[in-house]
């Protein structure tokens, strides 16, 4: 007679059937939670890294600031007429002003090179407070992008200018000053930003 197989009662077929599958969900649940927990960690590490990022100046906005596009880079060393006053732009001399502080008017064709380096121009009206202009030379100092020099004419008693921005002030205590000055100076959708203020034409005090 042939050999008859040995069947195995269904409920043990069940139990060998049931131990299979949870073995072959534990090699496939193991490596899916550690992919999990590796995407999760880069979730949260690229969301730390974009709120620690500093605001650039497109994304920056401060009340009363306003901005000039395509403005022109040339050098030249005739008289520029520019607009709007104090300049934030243009054409300019191939010789930046060295950055500081200035108590006499500088020249617009060199300050206009010191902000396509990145630096802040702060103007003022020659009729300012002493204490005032105490606290703006104070500000102009504690950085090497920073340009102060009275400016005849002026419609408001301060004006900040980097290159293609410029906001118009009343006080130096006005909190939107330092705000121009952290987005703006060396901002890097600028021309040039981080060249030296420095090797150039006036000897600031």
């Amino acid at each position: 007679m042939p050999p008859t197989s040995k069947r195995v009662p269904p409920s043990k077929n069940k139990a060998q059937n049931w131990a299979k599958s949870k073995k072959q969900t534990r090699r496939i649940d193991t490596p899916t939670l550690i992919g999990m927990g590796v995407l999760a960690l880069l979730v949260i590490l690229v969301i730390v890294v974009v709120v620690s990022q500093p605001k650039t100046a497109a994304a920056v906005q401060i009340e009363g600031v306003q901005t000039y596009a395509n403005l022109d880079r040339s050098h030249t060393t005739e008289t520029v007429n520019y607009n709007p006053i104090p300049p934030v732009g243009g054409a300019h001399n191939a010789t930046p002003q060295n950055c500081g502080v200035y108590t006499t008017p500088v020249t617009n064709e060199y300050a206009v090179h010191s902000l396509e380096h990145g630096a802040v121009w702060i103007t003022y009206e020659e009729s300012l407070p002493a204490d005032e202009l105490t606290k703006l030379q104070t500000l102009t100092r504690q950085s090497t992008h920073r340009l102060l020099s009275p400016f005849p004419g002026l419609t408001s008693p301060i004006v900040a200018s980097a290159w293609g921005y410029q906001l118009k002030l009343e006080s130096a205590d006005d909190p939107r000053l330092v705000q121009f000055i952290n987005a703006y100076e060396q901002n890097p959708r600028g021309p040039e930003p981080g060249a030296p203020c420095s090797g150039g034409v006036g000897e600031p005090g």
